[in-house]
Formats: structure tokens, C-alpha cells, sequence
């Protein structure tokens, strides 16, 4: 069985806000920061010490956290997928990171070096699997409605000239990242605007370069190379401030995804940024020197900080932009992150305890189904318009479609979502009968979670069908495997996962995961 939801059309959806509504009846403008790898932990509203985070926590005070809001997958094409269409990764078309294929004929790179290269030289060899063309997304269904749309950050959801760039999907605006792989730098030679490459100050370099040979991994000058001129963030949101001074001056509500690749590594940041954490954090004794498809990083502990407290300065320039403008109050701030963070040399999760309340480290972060590779900061912000405070509504990322719809007067297209508006108004909030997760990648997992509980299987790939069950409430660190003790919970959690789960559309066989029932 497959469930979708299907939500009300635009006068029915605005009548249903009730106090929610400005005076005048205006639909919000809609701003959605979305992170890149950002830990439920990382942020001080949500208990972090070291990290500084003023502006957002500021606008947590002014809004409301929510503590049981999942993404819909642990990796970032597949999250993002599911944020653009609505659907959880049972019914999605992209459940895993994959680079776009079947590629033009003769345009296969032989190696890692060879592809950035070409890259440059053909945009067709760039970017991830695409949508399907003329999929209906958030953004669509926000420019039908009437909204201003843009992107501004990184895509990952299909290449230039795929069908499937952010312009083909409903943005009328787009800056930053078209590929993931380039994203890895913090300095790109080029970023895309709309269907137009322009290019930066910096020199191009592919991301597996390392220290000069003879280079002293302690001396901050053998990092000159990796450090180049225009930071990518600098970049991206001088664009974001120009495009909202822009729409707020115009007869139509605005949308923005500002989709910041902060703090996926490579871990980098402005040298007097990163110093400021040395001198807060101290010195660190083990730079990265071969950090993989990363650069090198000195000091890996100061720059990841440094990286998220350089984004929420910027969050507090555009609140005070937004304020100057005369829309702040009618602007609604979403916050939150694509996946938990992750494990990998340049990527600090432990020291700064990335998972808050869930484990974190190798096989419990991003690219897993344990609550710290799922379970997301979220917290929505409209100045005068909800009551300060948590919720425990559990939701994830299916949930915005409908609920945007609902405040934009739009209609939805069909989607697994069910709108979380009472819970920012008071209202009495429907609940889902249970969540689902799959991911075909790290040899497939399967999730499920139904109130306290959550069934998990690793191993999927392998022919695995040995359910974990965990009780969230009492065992919040997956510590505890109380399967044996609750079989007639195991049976109903199979039974969430036959109705839940449906062939891949769109025909990539990396993303279909062979169930085996017990």
C-alpha cells in the first residue's frame, strides 16, 4: 500500500490560519536556512558550549525549537530530493548521492583528476542525478502561488543542461553550487548564477591537492594555496542580500532557500575567523594533512566553529536587513540542517559533541539511521506571530510542503507531509502514524519510528532482516535493544515498512533497495 496526502487549496488554507495571518491578511515571505552536515548538537540553542551562535539563538528565544524533527534521509541528495517533492525515501526518485548518469557519449572520465578537469570544460559531466523533468516541487508550487522564488547555496539535485537545474524546478533565481563534489571547496574558480558561469579571483584547484612537498604541516603559510581570495560564502550571500532587497520591494511574497554547504568539509574560513577560535579553543597538535577528497586544515577544531558562527553572523545581518526593509514581521525563519554531521578527518563531531543527546563518532553520524544522523535542528521564527516555546511535534522534512502550502495559500502536489501550522499557532496538530526511512547506501538501512519506539535493520543489502527496536524516550543513544522483548511491536513495524516502501521512479538502479521480509 502506498499513502499519500493531498492537502486544501488556497482559500481554504488561509481560512484555516486564523490569528496566524497578519492583520492585513498577507502571506509570509519564507526563508529556509538549510546547512549542510550541521549536528543537532552544533548549535547553543541546542545545547552546544563551545560554537558560538548568538543570532540564532536569538531567533529561538523569539520562536519555537523543535526537538523531534527528522530530515527525511542521512545524505544530502536524497534530503534535499525529499524537501523538494514532499516524499519520504520510500516513494522518492533520489534515495542516495549519485553523479549524473548515463553521461553524453565520450564524456566519461577515466579518473578523479581527469573528471575536474573536464568538468571545466564541459558542464554536461557536472552535477547529480536529476529529477525527473517537470516534477512538481516546493518551489514550483511556491511560484504558482504567487511567490518570488530563489536558491541561493548548493543544488545537488541534477546538472546544467539536465532538465533538472534549479531554474527547471521552480526558482527564479539561482547562485552558488551546482555540483557536490565541487561544493568541497570553500574556494571555487566558478559559481553558477542562473545558467551562467562566473567565474571568481581564485585559481582552480581539485580538492585531493595536498602540502607542498618539504611543507611544514605546523607552519599557517603552507596553507596560503588552499586559502584563495573569494570565500564562497562571502560570495553567495552578497547575492541573498541583493536578491531580498530586491523582492521585498516588489508587489509579491518572497520564497529563499539559502542552501549554505557550511559546515561540510573541507573545513575553511576566513584566517582572523579561525584565530579567534584558536585563541577560545587553544592550539591544536594534529593538523589534516591528507584529508582525502578535502584539503589539508591546520586547525580543524577552530575552522569548523569558525565556519558556523561565520553563517549566523550572516543570518543576523539579513534579520537586521529584513528589519530595515519593513518585512521582518512578515517573514517566516526556518532553521535547520540535511543530515547529521559527519565522520571524517576534517569533520570535528566528537570533539564538539555534534550529536547532542545522541551518540556520535563513525557509524552513528551522517550516512546512518541512528537518531544522530537523522534527528535535525529545526527551529521557526515570525516575530509576533507564535508563541515562544518547544514542541515535540515529531515530523521531518515531508512536512514543509504541505505546511508551507497551507501558509502560502498554495496547493500542494501530492506528498507524504502532514502540515505542522497548529503547532506553531496552538492549534490541536494531526500526527503521523509513524515515520519512515530507507537508504540503499553503507550496505542499506531501513527506519521506522512510531511514538517511542524505533525499529532499525543495517545490512539491508546483505540480505539482513534482523530488526533492532529501540524506546527513544527511556534509551535516547540506541544503547538498549529490546527486540526480543516486544515481537508484536517488531511484526507492526514490518508491516509500516511493506506499505511504505515502492520502487525507485525514475530508473536508477543504485537507488533501489531489495527488502527482505522475515
Amino acid at each position: 500500500m502506498v499513502k499519500f496526502h493531498r492537502f486544501s487549496a488556497a482559500g481554504a488554507a488561509l481560512l484555516s490560519l486564523g490569528a496566524c495571518t497578519s492583520p492585513e491578511g498577507q502571506r509570509p515571505n519564507v526563508v529556509i536556512l538549510l546547512f549542510d552536515d550541521l549536528g543537532y548538537g552544533d548549535l547553543g540553542c541546542y545545547g552546544q558550549k563551545l560554537i558560538e551562535t548568538p543570532n540564532i539563538d536569538a531567533l529561538a528565544r523569539n520562536g519555537i525549537v523543535f526537538t523531534d524533527m527528522y530530515t527525511a534521509a542521512p545524505l544530502s541528495a536524497p534530503s534535499r530530493c525529499s524537501i523538494m517533492t514532499g516524499l519520504h525515501s520510500g516513494h522518492s526518485q533520489i534515495r542516495s548521492n549519485d553523479e549524473r548518469v548515463p553521461r553524453p557519449e565520450g564524456l566519461v572520465p577515466a579518473n578523479a583528476d581527469e573528471y575536474f578537469e573536464r568538468i571545466h570544460e564541459n558542464p554536461q559531466l557536472e552535477g547529480q542525478w536529476p529529477l525527473e523533468k517537470g516534477t512538481p516541487t516546493l518551489a514550483s508550487m511556491m511560484h504558482d502561488a504567487g511567490y518570488t522564488t530563489a536558491m541561493v547555496g548548493k543544488w545537488g539535485l541534477g546538472g546544467p543542461e539536465s532538465g533538472s537545474d534549479p531554474r527547471d524546478c521552480g526558482f527564479d533565481y539561482f547562485y552558488g553550487f551546482n555540483c557536490q563534489m565541487l561544493a568541497h571547496s570553500y574556494y571555487p574558480d566558478y559559481l553558477w548564477e542562473n545558467e551562467t558561469k562566473v567565474f571568481t579571483r581564485n585559481a582552480y584547484m581539485p580538492v585531493n591537492r595536498r602540502l607542498d612537498p618539504g611543507a611544514d604541516p605546523y607552519d599557517p603559510r603552507s596553507y596560503d594555496k588552499f586559502n584563495q581570495q573569494d570565500y564562497s560564502c562571502d560570495l553567495m550571500y552578497e547575492r541573498l542580500e541583493n536578491w531580498v532587497c530586491e523582492a521585498a520591494g516588489g508587489d509579491k511574497p518572497f520564497f529563499l532557500m539559502w542552501t549554505t554547504t557550511v559546515p561540510h568539509s573541507t573545513v575553511q574560513a576566513p584566517e582572523d575567523e579561525v584565530m579567534y577560535y584558536v585563541n577560545k579553543l587553544g592550539e591544536e597538535k594534529t593538523p589534516i594533512t591528507d584529508g582525502g577528497w578535502y584539503y589539508p586544515v591546520l586547525y580543524p577544531h577552530s575552522a569548523y566553529a569558525a565556519m558556523i558562527t561565520h553563517i549566523d553572523n550572516q543570518l543576523g545581518r539579513l534579520t537586521s536587513k529584513l528589519k530595515e526593509l519593513g518585512v521582518y514581521d512578515n517573514t517566516l525563519i526556518i532553521i535547520t540542517s540535511d543530515n547529521g554531521p559527519a565522520c571524517n578527518s576534517n569533520s570535528p563531531m566528537e570533539y564538539f559533541n555534534s550529536g547532542g543527546p545522541f551518540k556520535c563518532g563513525k557509524g552513528w553520524g551522517k550516512r546512518t539511521l541512528h537518531e544522530g544522523g537523522i534527528r535535525m535542528p529545526f527551529i521557526v521564527s515570525w516575530n509576533g506571530r507564535l508563541k515562544p516555546g518547544k514542541s515535540s511535534y515529531m515530523g521531518n522534512f515531508t512536512d514543509l510542503m504541505p505546511t508551507l502550502a497551507e501558509l502560502a495559500g498554495a496547493q500542494a502536489p501530492q506528498n507524504d507531509g502532514i502540515s505542522f501550522v497548529p503547532a506553531l499557532t496552538g492549534g490541536k496538530q494531526p500526527q503521523h502514524d509513524f515515520l519512515y526511512w530507507e537508504f540503499p547506501a553503507a550496505k542499506g538501512w531501513i527506519a521506522v519510528r512510531e511514538g517511542p519506539w524505533k525499529g532499525l535493520v543495517q545490512n539491508v543489502v546483505l540480505g539482513e532482516s534482523q530488526m533492532e527496536l529501540y524506546n527513544l524516550e527511556d534509551d535516547p543513544r540506541e544503547s538498549l535493544d529490546v527486540a526480543s522483548q516486544h515481537p508484536d511491536i517488531i511484526e507492526r513495524m514490518w508491516k509500516h515498512i511493506e506499505a511504505s516502501h515502492a520502487p525507485v521512479p525514475g530508473g536508477n538502479p543504485n537507488f533501489e533497495l531489495e527488502i527482505t521480509y522475515p
